[in-house]
């Protein structure tokens, strides 16, 4: 088996997906207004004090916390059909699909959250394992429900789902810190190459 693992912002997208997806749901001036109480979460991450997982933890409760899992799911299949098609770059496109035709099982491997991704894996026939979000009785709490998918974490998620042993060849692509990991565990190493 020939495995290929694509990091997907910054890497697939020309930039931040997630950022985009909270305008794309709650407009500017709302992004702009919970983001203003975030700022000193964001200091800190950026001064390496606290973690990307607590960092993106607080942005997530600040927006999702108490949002049905209903609307979320209607704003996700929205934002890929209206805005994240978009946003991908051809070159990463066109790299993802020469995989698909060679038969090589693809994943996509990202910290951004499952529950808007899979619409676009689904449109593309490729496999997917991301950030999740925790939910009770249909109801986003605002926590996640896995481990943010970066760093170290990304290979771990990988491994429950992938016997690496069985991989004849592995390629992987990514474009920042957060997938080093996960290029390491390549043959073929493509940084930043889209």
């Amino acid at each position: 088996m020939t495995l290929a693992l694509f990091d997907f912002d910054g890497t697939v997208t020309t930039h931040d997906s997630f950022r985009e997806f909270l305008l794309f749901c709650f407009g500017a001036p709302t992004f702009f207004w919970r983001m203003l109480p975030m700022s000193p979460w964001m200091l800190a991450y950026l001064l390496k004090l606290i973690s990307n997982q607590t960092a993106k933890q607080k942005v997530t409760q600040a927006f999702f916390k108490g949002m049905q899992r209903q609307e979320f799911d209607r704003q996700a299949e929205r934002f890929v059909t209206e805005r994240l098609n978009r946003m991908i770059r051809p070159a990463a496109l066109e790299k993802l699909r020469w995989h698909i035709s060679r038969q090589h099982r693809v994943i996509l491997v990202s910290a951004s959250f499952t529950e808007y991704l899979s619409f676009w894996c689904r449109q593309h026939g490729i496999e997917l394992i991301a950030t999740r979000l925790e939910e009770k009785d249909g109801i986003l709490t605002g926590n996640f429900a896995s481990a943010n998918c970066w760093g170290p974490e990304k290979v771990r998620r990988i491994k429950e789902v992938v016997d690496l042993a069985a991989c004849d060849k592995i390629y992987a692509y990514g474009d920042s810190r957060g997938d080093r990991e996960m290029l390491d565990l390549a043959a073929e190493k493509g940084y930043r190459v889209f």
